[in-house]
C-alpha cells in the first residue's frame, strides 16, 4: 500500500492546529510541507516559523520539500524546524552532491525532486545516494493543478531502474494526485502519494486518505 502525505499546502491556515490533529487521526504517514521562495517558483507558500508550529503537533513524519534556490544556506535550520526528510530541487543545485552530504550530515533522509521537463536520467549519478525522488506531476509552484500524464512513464522508467539496480530508493508523487488515478499512479510504481486538494477540499478528509491507503 502507499504512503500517504498529505500537502498542507492545501490546508485551511487559519485553522492549521485542527487541520494537524485530523492528520494525526488519520492513516496518512507523512506530512508534505511545501516551502516556496517566489524566486524559483513563482509563488511564496510559509517557511520556518510555520515548519517549527506543526512539528509540535506530531510524531509522524515531516517530509520538506524545498522549492528554493541556495537550499544549502537553510538546511540546518529546516533541521532545526523538525524536518525528518529534507527535498532539494536538482534544477535548483548546481552542487548537487554537496547538497545531498550536507543534508545527510545532519541525520535527515535526502529527497532529489525533479520537474516534469526533468529526465530520470539525471538521476542516475546520485540515485544510490539518496532515499526519495520527488517526481513533480505538475509544474511547480500552486496546488490544485491538473495531473501531468506523462508522469506515468516517467515512474515506470525509474522503478525499472531502481529495481534493477536493487536500491532503496522511494518514487514520490507530487501534484494532481486523485481518487480517480492514484491506482494508475500505484500501479506505475509509486511508493508515496502526495495529496492536497485531494485531502483537504474533500467533505471527510479522513475517508479520503483512508481511500488512498488501500489502492494497490
Amino acid at each position: 500500500m502507499p504512503i500517504i502525505a498529505p500537502s498542507l499546502l492545501a490546508a485551511d491556515f487559519l485553522h492549521l492546529g485542527d487541520q494537524c490533529k485530523m492528520l494525526n487521526e488519520s492513516e496518512a504517514e507523512w506530512f508534505h510541507l511545501d516551502v516556496m521562495d517566489g524566486r524559483f517558483v513563482p509563488n511564496i507558500s510559509f517557511g520556518l516559523p510555520v515548519i517549527e508550529q506543526i512539528r509540535k503537533t506530531t510524531r509522524k513524519i515531516l517530509d520538506v520539500h524545498l522549492m528554493i534556490v541556495e537550499p544549502e544556506k537553510y538546511v540546518e535550520a529546516f533541521k532545526n524546524a523538525g524536518a525528518d526528510i529534507l527535498s532539494v530541487h536538482i534544477e535548483a543545485c548546481p552542487h548537487l552532491h554537496r547538497n545531498i552530504e550536507q543534508i545527510k550530515s545532519l541525520g535527515m533522509k535526502v529527497g532529489v525532486a525533479i520537474n516534469p521537463h526533468t529526465v530520470t536520467s539525471a538521476l542516475s549519478d546520485i540515485l544510490h545516494l539518496i532515499d526519495v525522488v520527488n517526481l513533480m506531476s505538475v509544474d511547480p509552484g500552486f496546488g490544485g493543478q491538473k495531473f501531468i500524464e506523462f508522469t506515468l512513464e516517467k515512474i515506470k522508467q525509474l522503478r525499472t531502474v531502481i529495481d534493477e539496480r536493487r536500491l532503496n530508493v522511494l518514487i514520490e508523487i507530487d501534484g494532481g494526485v486523485t481518487l480517480e488515478n492514484a491506482r494508475s499512479i500505484v500501479n506505475a510504481g509509486a511508493d508515496v502519494l502526495i495529496a492536497g486538494s485531494t485531502v483537504f477540499k474533500s467533505a471527510d478528509p479522513i475517508t479520503a486518505i483512508a481511500q488512498l491507503k488501500v489502492i494497490k
